[in-house]
């Protein structure tokens, strides 16, 4: 079974800096992580790989120092990294980016399942697996909390919903997003980590992908971050001291003054 796991680097940290000209992340000096949700899915696909066999091909799109990302990945058992970076790529949207990782994964081979987080914790969309999908043209299940079989080309899979799960079976190949219930990340082993430490990392730029310039990254996003900004932090409050009657009195004192308070219903 050929697997491909996409994972993504996110801040480790919500201290965080934007540039107000661009309007985004500053994200020299701060800690970069694999983003959590990404680590599930790397778990998953070595599951998969040693009830079925196979190989894992864990990929990743950014600047290059995404490469410790991948190595992370390659300590815990992973067969092999592929970097997908070039200039061309920055900006990009979840559209933009499901493009650039869609050429990637055709471009590495035909896989019979990729695995991806159902979102990142930067940017919370959850639109970047199915997207990738579409561009793939494979079936995609997003909220995947178990894969129960994967028997004569098709996979029979639970879908998490709100009151229980979905069971669904569907025919390779498939691009799925888990959730953190699916399994629990394994640590890496400190002969992963010597290995992923000498591994080579094949790298893919615009031109190995065939892609042109107007149709990935910042020129290619047919969506704009207008703004980003820090929320502001919750300041001041006011206690109401007293008992029950006088601080709720007191209350409806202060939402009165604010315009707030509910009108009393007239009898009529």
């Amino acid at each position: 079974m050929n697997i491909v796991v996409c994972i993504k680097q996110v801040p480790g940290s919500t201290e965080i800096q934007i540039n107000p000209t661009t309007n985004t992340l500053i994200r020299e000096g701060v800690e970069a992580i694999i983003n959590p949700f990404d680590l599930y899915a790397v778990e998953e696909g070595l599951r998969l790989k040693e009830r079925y066999g196979g190989d894992v091909t864990v990929l990743s799109m950014g600047p290059p120092h995404v490469e410790s990302a991948l190595r992370e990945a390659l300590s815990y058992g992973v067969d092999e990294a592929v970097m997908v970076s070039d200039r061309a790529f920055a900006g990009a949207d979840t559209l933009a980016t499901a493009v650039t990782l869609a050429a990637a994964i055709q471009h590495i081979g035909e896989p019979d399942i990729v695995l991806m987080g159902r979102q990142a914790i930067d940017g919370d969309t959850g639109q970047v697996g199915p997207s990738t999908a579409e561009k793939l043209g494979v079936a995609h299940i997003t909220e995947v909390k178990k894969i129960e079989t994967v028997t004569d080309g098709v996979a029979t899979i639970q879908r998490m919903l709100e009151d229980g799960y979905a069971r669904i079976a569907v025919r390779l190949p498939l691009l799925i997003t888990v959730v953190k219930e699916i399994n629990e990340p394994r640590p890496a082993s400190f002969k992963g980590k010597l290995r992923a430490k000498k591994a080579e990392i094949r790298t893919l730029s615009l031109q190995d992908l065939g892609l042109t310039p107007e149709s990935v990254g910042l020129t290619g996003s047919p969506t704009r971050v207008m703004k980003i900004f820090s929320p502001p932090k919750p300041t001041g409050g006011k206690v109401f001291n007293g008992d029950a009657h006088t601080a709720v009195a007191a209350l409806i004192s202060e939402l009165k003054k604010a315009g707030l308070a509910l009108k009393q219903p007239s009898g009529d």
